[in-house]
């Protein structure tokens, strides 16, 4: 006998043990998180932790709408979704969620729980319930993947990469590019991989992000807010979830060649943000590759099942990159290390509320043209 879901506020003790719920399982996300929740409260959401039943919790972020009052409702990458978990169960939690939001006066909830888009039973099993598909509400809807076999090693690994993408971090290595390592969790080991760097993490993130906004100016991408970004890159730092890698020339140490930032979460590290120098590929070929080989190496020495390369797809389609399509080389760059391509079944909304939502969203776009 399947015995119903009441989800209830967190308690205390519960919220003490939160991230053992959300970020930490399969299927787990930083965004789940309460270093998250702490960040998007400072933004002016309300963060609600929902308990859907005694091992399984969901963040839930509130905002009301201007003027005639009323919530919205966003669920940041969650409830989160045992890859290995019944579908039946997980729909479950979904529906669950969305029927008590509504019951509390929320008008709409969104959600981008991460499900591989081969699970059919749970997109239809939301459609039942009067979800239907949304633009996504993070960068990217699918990903590029990587499984690690448990007890896989570097050898392993390296060998389903391609000659090319092998060649070049021998290159690399060959040239002496010292990668430097911050993080305070997770793997404790140190040399060879990674070597040591005198820089501190605000020099170095705040670097990052320099690099990060000259990369957007050359490839049409917006980065920003800065300080938003480097506030919450310390605080999941802090709480373990975030790694920075940054590729030096040990020669010339003085500027950064390129970085990685990656989420520890779930069985997996994630690929958020890359960036390098200009011209760092012309003189050092390679610098990218030897990056997110040791993103790899530490995955595999953390016993992950998978590293996650990250999306390469953008709207509004979200299809698979093919020749002559803006992110291909990318595509190309990450496949080339094994990995393939991965499709989820992407952000969803209910509306509770017709009409509350109706007013809400015309209100809030009063506001902003308003506040322009």
């Amino acid at each position: 006998m399947t015995i119903p879901l009441r989800p209830r506020v967190a308690t205390v003790a519960e919220l003490a043990d939160w991230d053992r719920l959300t970020v930490d399982p399969p299927g787990g996300h930083v965004y789940q998180s309460l270093a998250w929740a702490e960040q998007r409260a400072r933004l002016g959401w309300r963060p609600l932790h929902v308990m859907l039943d005694d091992e399984h919790g969901a963040l839930v972020l509130l905002r009301r709408f201007p003027l005639v009052g009323g919530t919205s409702a966003y669920v940041p990458r969650g409830p989160i979704a045992d890859p290995a978990e019944s579908q039946p169960g997980v729909a479950a939690r979904i529906v669950a969620l969305a029927d008590w939001l509504g019951s509390q006066g929320v008008a709409v909830v969104a959600m981008d729980p991460e499900i591989r888009a081969t699970r059919t039973a749970i997109g239809d099993e939301l459609r039942s319930a009067g979800f239907h598909a949304i633009p996504e509400i993070q960068p990217s809807r699918h990903r590029i993947s990587l499984a690690l076999s448990r007890g896989t090693d570097d050898g392993a690994v390296r060998s389903a990469m391609t000659k090319s993408t092998r060649q070049r971090i021998a290159a690399a290595e060959r040239g002496a590019i010292a990668v430097a390592r911050f993080d305070v969790g997770g793997w404790p080991g140190e040399h060879p991989l990674f070597d040591r760097t005198e820089a501190g993490l605000t020099d170095a993130l705040s670097g990052f992000a320099s690099l990060l906004e000259a990369t957007g100016q050359r490839r049409g991408f917006r980065f920003g807010p800065r300080q938003v970004f480097l506030d919450w890159w310390h605080a999941a730092h802090a709480a373990g979830r975030l790694i920075y890698l940054e590729a030096r020339d040990a020669a010339v140490p003085s500027d950064a060649l390129g970085g990685l930032i990656l989420y520890r979460h779930g069985d997996r590290l994630s690929t958020v943000h890359s960036a390098d120098a200009p011209g760092a590929r012309e003189a050092h070929p390679g610098v990218m590759h030897l990056l997110r080989w040791r993103a790899i190496q530490l995955a595999i020495r953390e016993g992950r099942s998978e590293m996650d390369l990250g999306g390469v797809d953008v709207g509004p389609d979200h299809r698979e990159p093919g020749p002559g399509d803006a992110m291909a080389g990318l595509y190309e760059h990450k496949r080339s290390f094994g990995a393939t391509w991965v499709e989820m079944l992407g952000a969803h909304e209910r509306v509770n509320r017709p009409w509350r939502y109706a007013t809400g969203r015309l209100a809030a776009r009063a506001a902003r043209l308003l506040g322009g």
